[in-house]
C-alpha cells in the first residue's frame, strides 16, 4: 500500500483484513515524521512508545477476531490544544509549558481511540489558536507543504499540513474563526467545522467559549463522515455539547443531491478575492448545476461582532497573565489579547444582540435554500512572515483577512465543510459548503457528489513530490 498516500478508512479496511498489520502502518508513520518534520514543522510532541503499544493491541485483537473499530490501526494526530494523557498540553504557549502533564485524553482522543485509532502526536498551532498563520514564536512557524516558503494557515495549521504533506491521514482541530476551514483550504484536503456544540470540546484549551468548535481534517469524504461520526454523542463534561442522539452520515453519503435546494452566496461572499478564488466557486456551482445565488444579511458587521467577542473573551480568559508575564506571550498574539481587553462591556453587549438578530435572519434563509456555496479564503497561502498582501487590488492585512469569508459563518454556530478544488500543478484552495445546525450529512452528500465527479480531491500528491 502507498500509506503515505492511502486515506484513513482504506489504511482500517487494509489493517481488518490482514493485508497490512496496525504496526506497520502506524511505524510507517512514524519513520515519516521523523524524516519530515524538521521540514515542515508539524508536531510539536510524537507518542512512539504508546503509539507502537496501542497497535500491537489493535493487531492482538484482529488475532483474536475481535472487532477493533471503524478507524482500526489507522495514525492521527492532534492540534496541541487537545489533552493528552502524560503531556503537558500547550496550546502553543510558553506559559502552558510550566502546567503539569494532561492525566486524561480529551474525550474527541478517547472517542477516536475507541474507535481504533493510534495517536502518534501532537500538532503546531498559533498560540492559544489566536491566528490564521501557525507562524509561532515560541515553536516556529509550519510551512505549507505545497510550497516551503508560505503559511499553512491557522490556528490549525499543523493540523492540516500533517495531512497533506501525507504525514498521517487523519487530525483534529479547533475552529473559532475559521481555524479548520482556512488551513485546510490553504493545505489543499477537507476540513469540517461541525455545528457548534455537535462535538465534545472537553479537554481541549478553550479560545473563545461561545465560538471554539473542533473538528476533523482528512483527505477524502468518507474519512470525514466516518471520524464525525466516531466523535459524535453527548458528553456531560462539555456543558455546550448537545444532548441530541448522534446522526451518523457515513451511511447517507451515497444519497446523492437529488431535490437539494443549493445556491452560492452573493454579494459579500463574491467580492473582495482574487479571481481564481471566484473561479473554484464557480466550478464547484456549474459541477452541481447550481444557477441560485442568495444574499445573506450583512455579513461585514457579522465579521465585526465577531472580533469584538472573540477578543474579549481571549482576553478575559487571559487576564490575569496579561497583567502578571506579557513578556511571555507572542507578541502577536499579546497584542490582540491587550486590546480585546480594553473593549468597553458595551461593545460585547451589543455584538451579542447583534448575534441573535443576524441568526435568526440566516434561519430565514435556510428556510429557502438547503446549501450555500462561498469561498474558503480570499487567496492562496500567503508567504510566510508577510504582515500585508494585496486581495482584488487592496493592501490589506494577512492575519486577520485570510477569515474574510469563514468569521460569519463561525459567528452563528453553522456547520461548514472545507473541500478541496482540484486544479492540477497550482496552490490549493478550498470552497466551503454551509447548511443550517446539524445537517452535517446534507453536507457530507455534497462533497461526495463532487469528489465523485473530480471537482474536489485532497491535493496531497502534490506536496509530496514538493519535499521528495
Amino acid at each position: 500500500m502507498d500509506l503515505q498516500n492511502a486515506d484513513a478508512v482504506t489504511t482500517a479496511k487494509a489493517i481488518k483484513s490482514g493485508e497490512l498489520t496496525a504496526k506497520a502502518a502506524v511505524s510507517a508513520a512514524l519513520d515519516r515524521i521523523t524524516t519530515h518534520n524538521e521540514t515542515f514543522n508539524c508536531f510539536t510532541a510524537v507518542t512512539a512508545e504508546t503509539a507502537l503499544a496501542d497497535a500491537e493491541k489493535i493487531d492482538q485483537a484482529i488475532a483474536q477476531g475481535e472487532n477493533p473499530g471503524s478507524l482500526a490501526g489507522v495514525p492521527f494526530a492532534v492540534k496541541n490544544l487537545f489533552d493528552i494523557a502524560g503531556l503537558t498540553t500547550l496550546a502553543g504557549s510558553k506559559i502552558n509549558a510550566e502546567n503539569p502533564p494532561a492525566t486524561q485524553d480529551a474525550t474527541a482522543v478517547t472517542r477516536l481511540k475507541q474507535a481504533g485509532a493510534v495517536l502518534v502526536g501532537a500538532l503546531n498551532m498559533d498560540e492559544y489558536a489566536y491566528g490564521f498563520v501557525t507562524e509561532n514564536s515560541h515553536y516556529g512557524s509550519t510551512r505549507n507543504p505545497h510550497d516551503l516558503t508560505r503559511v499553512a494557515g491557522g490556528s490549525s495549521g499543523g493540523s492540516a499540513a500533517a495531512v497533506a504533506a501525507g504525514l498521517v491521514p487523519l487530525t483534529l482541530g479547533s475552529d473559532t474563526n475559521g481555524s479548520i476551514r482556512v488551513p485546510a483550504s490553504l493545505c489543499g484536503i477537507f476540513g469540517l467545522k461541525p455545528t457548534y456544540g455537535r462535538l465534545s470540546r472537553s479537554g481541549a484549551f478553550l479560545f473563545a467559549g461561545s465560538f471554539d468548535h473542533i473538528g476533523p481534517f482528512a483527505r477524502s469524504v468518507q474519512d470525514i463522515a466516518t471520524s464525525f461520526d466516531v466523535l459524535q454523542g453527548a458528553d456531560s463534561s462539555d456543558p455546550i455539547c448537545t444532548t441530541r442522539p448522534p446522526e451518523l452520515c457515513l451511511p447517507q453519503l451515497k444519497q446523492g443531491i437529488e431535490g437539494l435546494r443549493i445556491a452560492v452566496a452573493g454579494d459579500y461572499f463574491a467580492k473582495g478575492a482574487e479571481p481564481e478564488v471566484m473561479n473554484a466557486v464557480a466550478k464547484v456551482a456549474q459541477a452541481l448545476d447550481v444557477t441560485a445565488s442568495v444574499r445573506l444579511p450583512e455579513p461585514h458587521r457579522a465579521r465585526a461582532a465577531a472580533y469584538i467577542i472573540t477578543a474579549s473573551e481571549g482576553a478575559n480568559l487571559h487576564f490575569a497573565n496579561l497583567r502578571s508575564r506579557p513578556q511571555d506571550f507572542d507578541p502577536a498574539t499579546r497584542d490582540r489579547f491587550l486590546a480585546g481587553a480594553m473593549i468597553p462591556a458595551t461593545w460585547y453587549i451589543q455584538a451579542q444582540r447583534f448575534r441573535q438578530w443576524y441568526r435568526d435572519r440566516v434561519r430565514e434563509i435556510f428556510e429557502t435554500v438547503d446549501i450555500i456555496l462561498a469561498p474558503t479564503t480570499p487567496c492562496v497561502a500567503p508567504p510566510l512572515g508577510v504582515e500585508k498582501m494585496v486581495i482584488a487590488g487592496e493592501e490589506v492585512l494577512v492575519r486577520p483577512n485570510l477569515g474574510l469569508f469563514t468569521q460569519p459563518l463561525s459567528f452563528i454556530g453553522l456547520p461548514v465543510l472545507s473541500v478541496p478544488v482540484h486544479h492540477p500543478n497550482r496552490l490549493p484552495l478550498g470552497v466551503q459548503i454551509i447548511a443550517a445546525p446539524y445537517n452535517e450529512a446534507l453536507i457530507l452528500r455534497v462533497a461526495a457528489v463532487l469528489e465523485e465527479l473530480g471537482i474536489t480531491k485532497a491535493n496531497c500528491e502534490s506536496a509530496r513530490s514538493s519535499h521528495e
